[in-house]
């Protein structure tokens, strides 16, 4: 441990060299982080509102949406204030709050995921399996074991980083509070914390990819194996929008992750974070929708209803 005061709060360098630009990054970040808001609050209204969507896929959606709310609000909006301020701190309690919460909403993801892929393998592989296996019980306590599991585990894990002493420098290469610049700031040897998150992280979210990659293997030959091509197209489509969303999540998650943190390129890793934590978010909502003729057809029932409610 070195000699020093004990910091009370960070400063988040944020993106520096943004050369007076800064109005117009806030401006496409907000209207992104807005239509996130918007797009996924949206779909949970629709599968809440039409008893035709109370199925196992379209509640791990639901969920899904749930956490792309939390999981951008979590960063965005201290962001955003940054950016129309001089002053861009942090609390330690904050920052160490937004670390674990952070990983916490990643690991439920990675669950979520893994079980709509379940729910798709059965669906295609399965079917006749499907509705006796994926009950509303086991739905839900698939949910529940994503945000209790996530909670729990990064919990314990991220102890250690909160009694980590801080004595040196208080600034954050980062626009929030990630692991890999804490621990470069950190007044003590960090190897070990390093190597646990790097083993935590590769046996959860390996695991958890791992069951999803064999998933999809099954269905794909499942798909193959379809004599009528309209109905290979069918069947597809019903998995291809989460498997897009799968191959988006993870590639972001090893690139960031599967190295030791305080040797990774911060500059390339606040790209990648900002494209996970802005515009993927925003990207969610249309990849399962917007070719999901049954949610547009419940969307549209919906907004004429309202309309019908407006005229009355």
């Amino acid at each position: 441990m070195g000699n020093g005061t004990m910091i009370s709060e960070f400063i988040l360098l944020g993106f520096p060299n943004l050369h007076g630009m800064q109005m117009m990054f806030f401006g496409v970040i907000l209207f992104m982080y807005l239509s996130t808001l918007v797009g996924n609050s949206l779909i949970i209204t629709v599968v809440w509102t039409d008893q035709k969507l109370h199925t196992p896929m379209y509640f791990f959606l639901c969920n899904l949406s749930l956490l792309e709310i939390w999981s951008t609000t979590l960063v965005v909006p201290k962001m955003l204030a940054n950016l129309l301020s001089d002053r861009t701190t942090i609390c330690f309690s904050c920052c160490m709050a937004q670390v674990f919460l952070h990983f916490s909403l990643g690991t439920t993801e990675s669950v979520i995921l893994m079980s709509m892929s379940f729910d798709r393998y059965l669906a295609i592989c399965r079917p006749l399996h499907h509705a006796t296996i994926m009950t509303i019980r086991v739905c839900f306590r698939l949910a529940f074991l994503g945000w209790l599991g996530g909670i729990v585990l990064i919990f314990f894990h991220s102890l250690p980083v909160w009694i980590l002493p801080f004595c040196r420098d208080n600034r954050v290469d980062h626009f929030y509070c990630d692991l890999g610049p804490l621990l470069k700031l950190a007044c003590a040897d960090t190897s070990i914390i390093e190597f646990t998150g790097f083993i935590t992280t590769v046996i959860l979210q390996g695991s958890a990819f791992l069951f999803t990659l064999i998933s999809y293997i099954f269905i794909i030959s499942t798909i193959i194996q379809i004599p009528s091509s309209t109905d290979q197209k069918k069947a597809f489509s019903t998995g291809a929008a989460h498997l897009t969303v799968v191959n988006i999540f993870y590639g972001a998650l090893i690139f960031m992750y599967m190295r030791p943190s305080t040797h990774s390129s911060f500059r390339i890793n606040k790209v990648v974070s900002l494209l996970n934590t802005v515009l993927v978010p925003v990207l969610d909502p249309f990849i399962y929708t917007i070719r999901n003729t049954e949610f547009k057809e419940s969307l549209s029932k919906m907004i004429n209803r309202k309309k019908k409610s407006l005229h009355i």
